[in-house]
C-alpha cells in the first residue's frame, strides 16, 4: 500500500470530498443533526473557517481555511468522523452487514468492518480527498461545484432548495448570485 503524505500548508484553503463506506445510503443528511454536533464540537476545539459545505446523502463536500500557524486538517476530519461514528453507534446503529473487500494494498482481503485494531466500524470511508486551493478562480469555481453538487445528483433543481448546504448562508451574506456565483 502506498504511504500517501498530504502536505502541510499553513493557513490554506483546502477542498475536501469526504464519502460514506456504504455509496446510496442516506445516512448523512438522516443523521444531520450528528454531523452538526460533530462539526460543530470538532471546531469548538480546532477552529477554521468553513467558507462552503454541502452535505449528501452518502457524501460530503466543503472548502476550509484553515488558521495561520495550522497546516492540521487531517486530525479535524479524523475527529469529526470518529464523533459522528461514536455517537451513532451510542444511538444504537449498526454498520451494514455486507461491506466492501479491500482489493490491494496493505489490508487487501478484509472486510473493512472488521478493523477492530483501528476501532473502526465502516461508516466512513477511510480516507478522504483533498485539492488545496491555488487561486480565486478555482476558489469560485470549487464554491459553485459545492452549491451545484445537489441540482447535480439530481435531489433539487436549484442549489436553494437543498437544505443541507452553505448556499443559504453565502446567500444572505451576498456571496451567491443565482446563475453566475462570485466570490467577493
Amino acid at each position: 500500500m502506498s504511504n500517501y503524505l498530504r502536505p502541510r500548508v499553513s493557513g490554506t484553503t483546502v477542498f475536501f470530498t469526504v464519502n460514506l463506506a456504504e455509496r446510496g445510503s442516506h445516512l448523512l443528511v438522516e443523521e444531520i443533526e450528528r454531523l452538526r454536533a460533530a462539526v460543530r464540537q470538532t471546531w469548538t476545539e480546532r477552529p477554521f473557517q468553513i467558507d462552503a459545505w454541502v452535505v449528501l446523502p452518502d457524501h460530503l463536500h466543503a472548502i476550509w481555511t484553515l488558521p495561520e500557524g495550522d497546516a492540521d486538517f487531517s486530525t479535524r476530519w479524523g475527529a469529526i468522523k470518529a464523533r459522528f461514528s461514536m455517537d451513532l453507534r451510542r444511538a444504537g446503529f449498526t454498520p451494514p452487514r455486507r461491506l466492501p473487500v479491500v482489493r490491494s494494498g496493505r489490508y487487501a482481503g478484509v472486510n473493512p468492518g472488521l478493523r477492530k485494531e483501528k476501532g473502526e466500524v465502516a461508516i466512513w470511508q477511510r480516507r478522504f480527498w483533498e485539492h488545496h486551493v491555488r487561486d480565486e478562480a478555482e476558489y469560485a469555481a470549487l464554491m459553485r461545484y459545492c452549491w451545484m453538487n445537489p441540482v447535480k445528483h439530481g435531489f433539487v433543481a436549484e442549489p436553494e432548495e437543498w437544505a443541507y448546504s452553505s448556499v443559504h448562508r453565502d446567500r444572505a451574506e451576498g456571496r451567491y448570485a443565482r446563475g453566475c456565483v462570485g466570490v467577493g
